[in-house]
């Protein structure tokens, strides 16, 4: 299948014809190469799908990762499941993946008092005498102190500086990492009056960043400061700053924010087991998408590489994996071959998808999937089939091995 093709377990993702021996070989490398990388790509998917289409997801972890190579491995194909940043600056290098980030905790505390803030000066965004931001970063933060009833003496000068150099810097890019001290008495007031420094030269921050505590319970306080901020100063886009939360992240707190050896020689080959999850099936097999009239899709039908393609409006007899040991039939409004030809003979056949395309053609198999499959409690079962040959066969090899 192509690399953007949502799949289901059972369906044969992967087709290798050759030798046994070299066959063999490349196994465990592929099997390598697309568990981690599916692993990766649904777990994204999962949070794309329980955060919603409107929601920036930024993968940040580089640190925790298993090593360099891992770590290219989760950005890449966090973003192919539905992320839309990366803070791994070699990841948007290699495979041009918008980069994100703020700086750490380490950054901010290296920091003591204003006067290590350096360089000072930033020219207006629209042009014009530059000025000296950290005493303009001042003046709006004793501004917001007496906006938000917070005392100036408790807001830290070590991280203003930290604030101030990080705008200067990056005028176009400013995000506050507001939990290196306190959030609400020194954090979130320090960022308001950088930001608002940066707006009065014409440049927005781009958002605030929570690393520590109650997370939803933060975010909804420092919304209800950006809101007051907006209607005081009469900046409408000041109150939609995005807020980014990181650290241990699930999809239980997101939810608080709202392959195996089939045919050796043209003889059919399979895995028999007492868990029917790990039992492979037999012979060398294509798969096709079944749509309904919706178009949606409702089956993967897994047949005999030498059967005929089912075709739409054509009556199919079939056994669903897992299900009752009785055929069902069903009439697919449209049928899509899954399978491609990509490597034969040595050589390339077609062109591989970029990894925008990728990630564009993942995003949109998702979106046709019914919203019952997708459900991340409880979801309804995507069907999984086999014809009538297919399943004969099975019975067949079931009868021998016995």
């Amino acid at each position: 299948m192509s690399a953007q093709t949502r799949w289901r377990n059972r369906v044969p993702l992967l087709q290798v014809k050759g030798p046994l021996l070299v066959v063999q070989l490349l196994e465990t490398t592929l099997l390598c190469l697309v568990n981690y990388a599916s692993l990766v790509a649904t777990n994204a998917a999962r949070f794309r799908l329980l955060a919603g289409p409107d929601k920036k997801l930024m993968e940040m972890g580089l640190r925790r990762a298993q090593g360099p190579d891992g770590a290219l491995s989760a950005s890449k194909y966090s973003y192919v499941g539905g992320f839309d940043f990366t803070s791994n600056v070699l990841a948007g290098q290699l495979y041009g993946i918008p980069v994100r980030g703020t700086v750490a905790h380490s950054y901010i505390m290296s920091f003591s008092v204003l006067a290590e803030a350096q360089p000072r000066m930033l020219a207006p965004r629209a042009g014009g005498e530059p000025v000296d931001f950290p005493c303009l970063a001042v003046t709006w933060l004793e501004r917001v102190c007496q906006l938000l009833h917070v005392p100036r003496e408790g807001v830290s000068e070590g991280e203003l500086a930290a604030f101030v150099s990080y705008a200067v810097a990056f005028p176009c890019s400013f995000q506050g990492l507001v939990d290196t001290y306190s959030v609400m008495r020194s954090g979130v007031p320090n960022f308001c009056g950088v930001a608002l420094a940066l707006a009065q030269l014409g440049y927005r921050a781009i958002g605030v960043r929570l690393d520590s505590g109650d997370l939803a319970r933060q975010a909804a306080e420092i919304r209800r400061v950006l809101r007051a901020c907006s209607i005081q100063f009469q900046l409408p886009w000041f109150e939609a700053v995005p807020i980014a939360v990181s650290n241990d992240i699930s999809e239980q707190s997101l939810e608080a924010f709202g392959r195996e050896l089939v045919q050796v020689n043209g003889r059919p080959r399979m895995k028999l087991t007492e868990e029917e999850e790990k039992m492979t099936l037999p012979g060398c097999k294509a798969v096709y998408r079944l749509w309904d009239a919706a178009g949606r899709p409702f089956m993967d039908l897994l047949a005999l590489a030498d059967e005929s393609p089912p075709r739409a409006g054509q009556e199919l007899e079939v056994w669903v994996l897992g299900g009752s040991p009785e055929a069902l039939r069903v009439i697919p409004a449209a049928a899509e071959t899954l399978h491609r030809t990509y490597f034969k003979d040595g050589q390339v056949c077609e062109p591989l998808p970029s990894l925008p395309e990728i990630r564009s053609h993942a995003k949109a198999s998702l979106c046709s999937l019914g919203p019952a499959h997708k459900k991340l409690r409880e979801p309804e079962a995507y069907q999984v089939a086999m014809t009538e040959k297919l399943h004969a066969l099975l019975q067949d090899l079931r009868q021998a091995s016995q």
